[in-house]
């Protein structure tokens, strides 16, 4: 079966001055359309009427006549139109109940990017010229594109690090299904291991913040006696945004291999559905569980496994995967977090994460014979889901 998946493969590149300067005022232009598309959706949203994309875009011609915002005529006009269609996704998101209201960019904390289509820009011969830019962007090119390739689009953004990033969405034939083999792995994730398998290996948790902490720690205290608004004060914050882009470039790192390869290896992988957005509530353990990164790790999965023609189950949350005796059947009344082996009423002396491992496979693979689909059915009438296929209660 053929597949064709679209990939982004983004690369550092280096800005000349005039590049800086023309992305900078890029980067504010798509800003201010964005928040003033988004205030006027919101006043029409008021008076119960709706404007689409067409209408933001007809007011977009309308604010480049106008002499206070003439100065967006001297931005490429793609990025200004690409802002205003990621709203209209935000709105649509909205409408569907998929997520909240969309919030406006902040000059400070929002993310600086500006997204280009073919239309503005020009890729040949290794050689990517924007829009408004006399001179091609200097690349740092970290791994070959695929061969033949051919950006769709162009997203340049720029982190709080101060680095540069150019991102090239475009079709990777190589990504095809992989063979399939007859192994599926329950996945239990935790604190003290990052991951623990149903074949009774457990993968080490690398906590790289713990190993930046001291300096992190460091650079905030120097950052909080800066004057607000001073020259030290924005470097001092560069200082502080380096070292936590270093830690994130370490645990996208180790989460991009350890996904790639359960991918290669399975064709059935197993994981628990946990809210980690409810958990990190947790003060105790909101720092580890934010380090653990669980939620980068299932969105990595899911999109590897649709790749390659894998399957990624998830298990509901609800189900006593620790508690629950995998030999037996045997639901324990109490299982605090402290406690790492018990034993079972039958003889068996369990590892608590091998064991909840071992449930997980169990009741993923109910799914499969049941029909389920990935996500778990939380709404049946006494709470149950095609998950929960063991007894709930203990056997006589």
């Amino acid at each position: 079966m053929t597949t064709h998946v679209k990939r982004a493969y983004r690369y550092r590149f280096c800005p000349t001055d005039a590049q800086t300067a023309e992305l900078s005022r890029t980067f504010g232009c798509v800003r201010k359309v964005y928040n003033m598309a988004l205030a006027a959706r919101t006043e029409a949203w008021t008076r119960q009427e709706r404007v689409n994309y067409n209408q933001t875009s007809a007011m977009l011609t309308a604010w480049k006549k106008t002499e206070e915002l003439a100065y967006l005529n001297e931005v490429s006009s793609v990025p200004l139109q690409q802002t205003l269609r990621h709203l209209q996704t935000a709105f649509t998101h909205f409408f569907g109940k998929r997520a909240k209201y969309p919030r406006f960019k902040s000059r400070k904390k929002t993310r600086k990017s500006a997204e280009y289509t073919t239309s503005a820009f020009r890729f040949r011969n290794g050689e990517l010229r924007l829009a408004k830019m006399s001179e091609p962007l200097r690349i740092v090119w970290s791994r070959p594109l695929p061969e033949g390739a051919k950006p769709s689009t162009v997203t340049v953004s720029q982190d709080s690090a101060g680095r540069w990033f150019v991102s090239l969405l475009c079709e990777d034939p190589s990504v095809q299904p992989l063979p399939a083999t007859g192994q599926a792995v329950g996945v239990d994730v935790g604190l003290n291991h990052l991951l623990t398998l149903s074949t009774g290996e457990k993968i080490a948790n690398p906590r790289h913040e713990r190993r930046d902490r001291a300096a992190l720690a460091k650079a905030q205290r120097r950052l909080a006696k800066k004057e607000k608004g001073s020259a030290n004060r924005a470097r001092a914050r560069l200082k502080v945004a380096k070292i936590h882009a270093r830690i994130a470039d370490r645990r996208r790192d180790t989460l991009h291999k350890i996904t790639t390869r359960l991918v290669r290896d399975n064709q059935t992988i197993v994981i628990e559905d946990l809210t980690v957005r409810s958990m990190v509530k947790n003060r105790k353990l909101a720092r580890a569980i934010s380090d653990a990164a669980w939620s980068e790790f299932r969105s990595m999965l899911e999109y590897k496994a649709a790749w390659y023609g894998r399957e990624v189950i998830a298990v509901d949350r609800w189900f006593p995967s620790s508690r629950l005796c995998s030999a037996c059947n045997t639901l324990q009344d109490k299982m605090p977090l402290n406690v790492r082996t018990w034993t079972c009423g039958c003889g068996i002396t369990h590892d608590r994460d091998v064991n909840a491992a071992h449930n997980l496979l169990a009741a993923g693979l109910a799914v499969t014979v049941c029909g389920a689909g990935v996500r778990p059915q939380r709404r049946t009438p006494d709470r149950q889901s095609a998950t929960k296929q063991k007894p709930s209660r203990r056997e006589p």
